[in-house]
């Protein structure tokens, strides 16, 4: 506020709202992982609104979206890297005992808990997918 980086803190003010309005929804207090997901929720919603209004020409639109996916993403976990992701991926694929492609579902369902809020989980859900498939 002191600062008058008025879109820093209108974007973090967002988030505060957002928590406060599952809190209150749910009608309990929100741990760590509650709020990462909450966060995360609102990047994917962001990064959506980015291609649309890419899409749209609407670039003024999109470089404000994209300031409050920065914002956003400095109160997000370390993310994982490539070799991180692969590493779990495999130790998932022995863990579920997966075959082929009709056992991602096992995979996913192991890495999930593991990664979230950690890693993007398409990502994941892709690199998943090339092991299954090689």
């Amino acid at each position: 506020m002191r600062a008058k980086e008025t879109a820093r803190l209108s974007a973090i003010r967002l988030l505060l709202s957002a928590v406060k309005q599952r809190e209150v929804d749910e009608r309990i207090e929100l741990d760590d992982a509650q709020v990462v997901t909450v966060i995360e929720k609102m990047l994917k919603q962001r990064r959506d609104s980015i291609g649309q209004f890419e899409a749209a020409g609407r670039q003024d639109l999109a470089d404000a979206e994209k300031f409050e996916v920065s914002v956003l993403e400095a109160y997000m976990p370390q993310q994982l890297g490539d070799a991180e992701i692969a590493e779990a991926v495999a130790g998932a694929i022995a863990a579920s005992g997966a075959a082929g492609a009709k056992d991602m579902g096992k995979v996913m369902a192991v890495l999930k808990p593991q990664l979230a809020g950690r890693a993007d989980m398409s990502r994941v859900s892709a690199v998943v997918k090339a092991k299954l498939e090689s």
